[in-house]
């Protein structure tokens, strides 16, 4: 966390009343089971809204230099756009990203997953992951904090995960501006774990154009290379002379629209990049600037990755909230994680969680202005 507070940051402040943590009902799913909003505000105005369903960031409103609020995140028009939208925005597990080859093995039993008939790969944990279930909710309330601690019991066999998961994700938010996501997870058997957020960032908010224009750092040297199906191929490779060298600020438009072979697989950016630093300590991963409104976030996480996502498969099949249909690089994803296909690569940093052990995970996405 230390390199995260050598980058200059002024952060949201103003006086007014203490952070705060608020539930109401925000639709029925087709189950009849009554899915919530949380609502956590601190002094400033920034605001952000959670939905049990999936844990799924609703809303991120942040003020710009000027002191208008927007909301961060790309959003969705109503409850029943929100109800089928899979994994927009949402907590995802038991694995992000990733599995190839139908599944993994464990001490030599093999464990068959859900996968894509035509590739053989699961993602995102398969059809009716975490992302689309119904997370329980307890407010947490003190002082300049607030926030939510989500829990989730997966049982053994879930889409073919070995093992019940006992999960936990707490949502915090600060009055310093920062939104805190720590994980917690147990299982009664060997399994694998792969865990992240999957918001989609616009910092210049809606209606106000793609994230072309934003300014992208990632404080990643290398990236693992994938194949024509989106799968790691074992290489870590150096991002230097790649369209992923961000490791200087720079737009991030720019660098879609090269003829870079990777680029093409993936119709722009949608790889794991290699955070610098010792993963499992907090440290920065990733850092977005919209010049126009001067909002900044910097992202810094314990894991190993970061997966940078420029929406590629938006195809204007989906709405956002304001009406408009959403296009590739309407916003960008930073999702926080293990490298896709992990159980199934011997080089990368394990996700196997054994009985008796815990699995953390942190990450914090700090909003303020750049003057």
């Amino acid at each position: 966390m230390k390199r995260a507070m050598m980058i200059a940051m002024t952060l949201i402040a103003a006086p007014t009343l203490a952070a705060t943590a608020s539930i109401a009902p925000f639709g029925t799913n087709e189950k009849g089971e009554t899915v919530n909003a949380i609502t956590l505000a601190i002094k400033g105005g920034m605001k952000v809204v959670i939905l049990t369903r999936g844990g799924a960031l609703a809303e991120v409103s942040v003020p710009d230099r000027q002191g208008r609020l927007a909301n961060m995140v790309l959003t969705r028009p109503d409850f029943a756009a929100w109800d089928r939208g899979g994994s927009f925005n949402t907590l995802i597990g038991r694995f992000a990203n990733r599995i190839a080859g139908g599944g993994f093995s464990i001490n030599g039993e093999r464990f068959a997953l859900p996968a894509n008939p035509e590739t053989g790969i699961t993602i995102h944990g398969g059809a009716g992951g975490w992302g689309t279930r119904l997370w329980t909710p307890r407010l947490i309330q003190s002082g300049s904090t607030a926030g939510v601690e989500l829990s989730l019991d997966s049982p053994d066999g879930d889409n073919g995960f070995p093992g019940a998961v006992h999960v936990t994700a707490t949502y915090a938010l600060s009055d310093a501006g920062e939104l805190r996501i720590d994980w917690r997870a147990t299982t009664t058997k060997p399994t694998h774990i792969n865990v992240t957020n999957h918001s989609y960032f616009n910092l210049a908010g809606p209606g106000q154009g793609t994230v072309d224009g934003h300014q992208l750092r990632l404080f990643a040297s290398h990236y693992t290379p994938v194949t024509d199906k989106m799968i790691p191929t074992g290489e870590t490779a150096p991002v230097a002379g790649t369209p992923f060298d961000f490791r200087m600020a720079r737009a991030i438009g720019p660098a879609l629209r090269t003829s870079h072979p990777q680029l093409l697989l993936a119709r722009g950016i949608d790889h794991n990049l290699v955070i610098d630093g010792p993963a499992g300590t907090l440290r920065p991963a990733a850092e977005l600037i919209d010049p126009a409104s001067g909002r900044r976030l910097l992202v810094s996480t314990t894991e190993p990755g970061v997966q940078v996502y420029t929406a590629n498969n938006f195809n204007g099949s989906q709405p956002a909230a304001d009406g408009r249909l959403l296009r590739q690089s309407d916003g960008i994803a930073l999702e926080t994680q293990h490298a896709p296909d992990s159980p199934n690569q011997p080089a990368f940093p394990s996700t196997r969680l054994d009985p008796g052990q815990v699995f953390t995970s942190t990450t914090v996405f700090a909003f303020g202005v750049v003057k």
